[in-house]
């Protein structure tokens, strides 16, 4: 097996801030007597993070989460406080774009030190120059002075040198939130190329529909430690559990005679909501239901648990004959189970289904998320399974 591109172990990033500065010698002797007051924050705690050759990972999580702090910790601009960081492989980093441009230069003199910065020789970016000029369509401009140009253009410019790069390891940070829209296509584009050429690719962003469409894998960061990594649609729904953006608001609404008031989650009949559970714990759901008069008809009910992006986990229905009858009221329905070895955010969504027609009546997805801890290994499910190793005996080729 070819070693990981990316290690990151037990890895932590602190900052400290002093909150008194000495202005003057004598600020300085008596600010040492009392003692500097300064504080500090964990941009990044315990993180351990692989990733291979050829796997492009998304880097979400809310703002000040220290999804930027961790690509730079990985691109050397930053050293870690504590923990192993190893990059291995030629590094390209979108990160300060346009950190070496000089404003009075023109965009031709400028691409030159800026690709510098990433270890391009003059003939390489003599040999590159056409193309990264028609990437960042500023042929016509780029005699111009750059302070000349707009923030988009300027930009765009410092974007076009770095995909141009020769890199085995490509970090980018929010790269597809600048220019325009063809700008944007261009940058997918060429993503897709370092792609089919095997190149590693890192990137933070919080257009999070792209995830889905350009990784192999996402990884969520959250209070600066990795909540999240696997499946990139899994990462992006746990990130939009956190947020809060997964549960539109939706209220108990009479659709085709049934009304579905909550669905709640609990460890025990009729007890409070609870939000944790691990494998093999007993889960008890309560779902209140309403017949309306004029429905007419017995009702199936059925429970279906959801993981991120709202992916059907498992589901627990009635008997047949044993849902929500014909005659208008209220009625609670009980579901007991064990929780099976899966690990994750979920929500619950109840449908009903008509007991003799079987057409759909009504469905409700419910707000509330409880998180289920089943071990430490990666994957949603954690299939119980028979594994034995066999010694002293040798592999035939």
């Amino acid at each position: 097996m070819t070693p990981p591109v990316i290690t990151a172990r037990g890895m932590s990033e602190r900052f400290v801030t002093h909150t008194s500065r000495a202005t003057s010698l004598k600020a300085r002797v008596v600010a040492g007597r009392r003692g500097d007051r300064r504080s500090e924050s964990w941009a990044l705690r315990d993180v351990d993070v692989e990733v291979g050759e050829g796997e492009t990972v998304g880097l979400v999580g809310p703002n000040g989460a220290g999804t930027s702090t961790l690509l730079k910790v990985l691109a050397g601009i930053l050293r870690p406080t504590s923990g192993e960081v190893e990059v291995r492989g030629r590094v390209a980093s979108l990160l300060e774009l346009g950190a070496g441009f000089d404003g009075e230069l023109s965009g031709r003199d400028d691409v030159h030190p800026n690709a510098a910065l990433f270890g391009l020789t003059r003939r390489e970016v003599a040999r590159r120059f056409d193309e990264i000029v028609a990437f960042s369509e500023q042929g016509e401009r780029i005699d111009d002075p750059v302070k000349h140009y707009s923030s988009g253009e300027h930009v765009e410019l410092a974007v076009s040198v770095a995909v141009h790069v020769d890199a085995d390891v490509l970090l980018v940070d929010e790269v597809l939130a600048v220019g325009d829209e063809a700008f944007a296509r261009r940058c997918l584009d060429r993503i897709a190329q370092l792609q089919r050429e095997g190149r590693t690719i890192l990137f933070v962003t919080h257009a999070l529909d792209l995830v889905p469409q350009l990784c192999t894998r996402g990884i969520v960061v959250d209070h600066g430690r990795v909540q999240c990594d696997g499946d990139p649609a899994f990462a992006v729904g746990t990130l939009r559990g956190l947020l809060g953006t997964d549960r539109p608001a939706v209220g108990a609404q009479p659709v085709g005679g049934v009304v579905v008031h909550s669905a709640t989650v609990s460890r025990t009949p009729g007890g409070p909501p609870c939000g944790r559970f691990a494998a093999g714990d007993l889960l008890h759901l309560r779902v209140a239901c309403e017949v309306l008069p004029g429905h007419g008809e017995a009702s199936d009910v059925a429970a279906v648990v959801m993981g991120a992006g709202d992916i059907p986990v498992f589901s627990v229905r009635t008997a047949p004959g044993a849902g929500l009858p014909a005659s208008p009221g209220c009625s609670t329905v009980q579901v007991e189970l064990t929780v099976p070895p899966v690990d994750g955010a979920f929500v619950v969504a109840v449908q009903v289904d008509g007991g003799a027609s079987g057409r759909a009546v009504t469905a409700r997805r419910t707000d509330e998320v409880f998180r289920v801890e089943s071990g430490t290994l990666p994957g949603l499910l954690h299939v119980p399974a028979r594994v034995s190793v066999a010694s002293g005996e040798r592999t035939p080729a």
